[in-house]
């Protein structure tokens, strides 16, 4: 592979989510990355569908729409870190690696004897992460943890919907995606480091760490002001108008982010007025008034379409935008101008490739690569094998025998 992580490699032992979006990021930028799986098991994320695959006669395969979204740029490997062989293959490719990232349960590894205390010693060099849902210490360690019990515990459910319905989840896996990338970035700055000093170091992550700490504005709110924050729906708490607004055919999304803004708006909707109005004139105001303010605004925006306001705003240089659908989304021409949907070939599907969703990051120098789509389960054992520990074909097909790979 190419790309400015070229010559890393990654030994990947984790599943669901948020590890498999941290080496999502790092395989596109160049690192090798060795998927480990369980032989005749594979990612738990592969059955989590429909949708799944179709092949040439429609019917579906064992690849879905899930475990597509977080594994490409891999290298599948089949091996049972169970069995004391296994372990010491587990070894010997760890011998070969820079990273090694697992999202086990805290003490798990120990009972495979490849925790960070027994590997540091032996490769000193190694970055070693550990993903899990509460991290390493305090009185939740040893609590399984997942994604949507972070948003719960991490606050984000407590001011997403509406402010007189239930809580909230967000529509993905948030804290799972926000904790891959957080991940990512803790695993490039080891690396700057082992550059500096030449040794390794453990990296500890947890989901509940990652969902406060995304937490921003609005727990500084909290922190700054002692008042918890409520649920506001689509409005923003310090921003007014900030919000989806009524329109004649639907509705759109309507940015306010200064007083020139809004006075841009008010002009346009031939409501000057509003932004003479000592309960409007400046956002602290709108702020304190919401209530009439939003009145006063969808009463006027749902008078026409639209496209009458997306058009005359967007040349005002007043933010609006529409509230797409998630096909709309990926036929959008920005998305697709900025390479945000991709296709890639792949043996199982009938169509002979699957769309992706593209890598946000654009590198001028060494651009993100697409190379190797999500592979199925233990496609690479051999190759793997053969190439880093230089097995041949009669002592992989032993070691397929016994259950190891």
């Amino acid at each position: 592979m190419s790309g400015p992580l070229t010559g890393l490699r990654v030994f990947d032992l984790t599943r669901i989510l948020a590890g498999p979006m941290c080496t999502q990021i790092l395989g596109d930028l160049g690192a090798d990355i060795i998927k480990i799986e369980r032989p005749g098991a594979g990612d738990d994320t592969r059955k989590w569908g429909p949708p799944f695959v179709k092949d040439s006669a429609g019917n579906d395969t064992t690849e879905s729409a899930y475990y597509l979204a977080i594994n490409r740029n891999k290298r599948s490997v089949t091996l049972d870190i169970s069995k004391p062989e296994g372990q010491a293959l587990a070894r010997l490719l760890i011998a070969r690696c820079d990273i090694f990232i697992e999202n086990f349960k805290v003490g798990d590894m120990a009972k495979y004897r490849l925790n960070y205390e027994e590997l540091k010693l032996e490769f000193p060099r190694l970055i070693y992460c550990s993903i899990t849902g509460f991290g390493q210490t305090g009185p939740y360690a040893h609590r399984a943890g997942y994604d949507f019990l972070a948003q719960g515990m991490g606050g984000i459910m407590s001011i997403t919907g509406q402010g007189d319905g239930a809580p909230t989840k967000v529509g993905v896996a948030a804290t799972d995606i926000v904790t891959g990338i957080f991940t990512s970035t803790a695993i490039l700055a080891a690396l700057q480091n082992r550059h500096v000093t030449g040794h390794g170091q453990y990296i500890d992550m947890s989901l509940l760490d990652s969902q406060v700490g995304w937490l921003a504005n609005a727990g500084l709110q909290y922190l700054t002001s002692g008042q918890v924050p409520q649920r506001l729906g689509n409005e923003h708490p310090s921003i007014v108008p900030y919000s989806v607004v009524k329109s004649a055919d639907g509705f759109f999304i309507l940015a306010v982010g200064n007083d020139s803004q809004f006075q841009k708006f008010c002009a346009f909707a031939g409501k000057q007025e509003w932004a003479a109005d000592e309960r409007f004139k400046t956002n602290p105001a709108r702020v304190k008034n919401r209530v009439e303010c939003y009145r006063l605004v969808n009463a006027v925006t749902e008078t026409k379409p639209t496209a009458y306001w997306m058009e005359g705003l967007e040349k005002l240089g007043v933010p609006v935008g529409p509230v797409n659908d998630i096909g709309q989304v990926f036929s959008d021409p920005q998305v697709l101008a900025r390479g945000m949907k991709v296709r890639m070939p792949h043996p199982m599907a009938g169509s002979g490739h699957v769309d992706l969703i593209g890598n946000p990051i654009k590198l001028s120098d060494s651009p993100v690569d697409y190379k190797l789509p999500p592979p199925t389960c233990g496609q690479h054992t051999d190759e793997v094998l053969k190439e880093l520990l230089h097995m041949e074909d009669k002592e992989i097909a032993a070691l397929r025998a016994r259950g190891i790979v």
